[in-house]
């Protein structure tokens, strides 16, 4: 999760969030290298007094300046078209989730299980414990399998909601009369946070999401004591 004066993103809890941000910085890198390169030039200019009256045209320069920037498009369009097409990409997944946006809260259910659904609703301030995050915790933690390919299948009740996790790189919009399908797959246990990223009322800011990542074994007794 995001900690205080935390300037960088947050660190990858899933291959595509890993990716996101390596290309996060290759792009930060050319901007750094073509911010320097006009600055210089900027700088030249303004500090060179020489002129002469017999330079007209430079051919070679508005062929450099015509050819350079196609160049760095490609440089930063393909590991871009790259990264859509694995985001889009749904594997055989060993689970389905299914997400229901309500004002203000979140229903889940767990598709491959009979009767295995509930509410999450954000845990109030005056009932929070000193383990908790305000406004993050609620009181029914989903709870996933790390290491296996997860469907998410979102969807609202009343009003659009973004159902969002930051450190898995996931938004996906929950739009009433629809059903938006994404995938992702947790690579190391631990708690993940995340909230609605779609203004939708009053309590927009109140409608948190927790997954709480374990290995199989232990959602395995989760599910048999949750089925009971």
């Amino acid at each position: 999760m995001t900690t205080w004066l935390n300037m960088s993103l947050q660190d990858g809890a899933s291959p595509i969030m890993e990716q996101l941000v390596f290309f996060h910085d290759h792009v930060l890198m050319i901007m750094l290298m073509i911010t320097t390169t006009v600055l210089y030039m900027m700088i030249t200019l303004i500090r060179n007094k020489q002129t002469s009256r017999f330079m007209l045209e430079g051919q070679m320069i508005e062929t450099t300046w015509t050819i350079a920037p196609a160049i760095i498009l490609v440089f930063i369009a393909m590991p871009s078209l790259r990264l859509l097409y694995l985001m889009d990409e749904v594997h055989n997944p060993s689970l389905t989730l299914k997400a229901v946006g309500h004002q203000w809260y979140w229903s889940y259910e767990y598709s491959d299980f009979t009767k295995l659904e509930f509410d999450s609703y954000m845990i109030p301030q005056e009932e929070q414990q000193e383990s908790t995050f305000r406004l993050l915790d609620t009181d029914n933690r989903i709870v996933l399998p790390m290491n296996s390919p997860i469907r998410m299948i979102i969807t609202a009740a009343d009003v659009l909601h973004s159902w969002t996790i930051p450190s898995l790189g996931v938004k996906t919009d929950a739009t009433p009369g629809r059903l938006n399908q994404t995938s992702f797959s947790i690579s190391r246990p631990g708690i993940l946070y995340g909230q609605c990223s779609e203004i939708c009322g009053a309590n927009h800011s109140f409608m948190p999401i927790t997954i709480e990542s374990v290995p199989a074994k232990y959602f395995i007794n989760w599910v048999s004591k949750m089925s009971e």
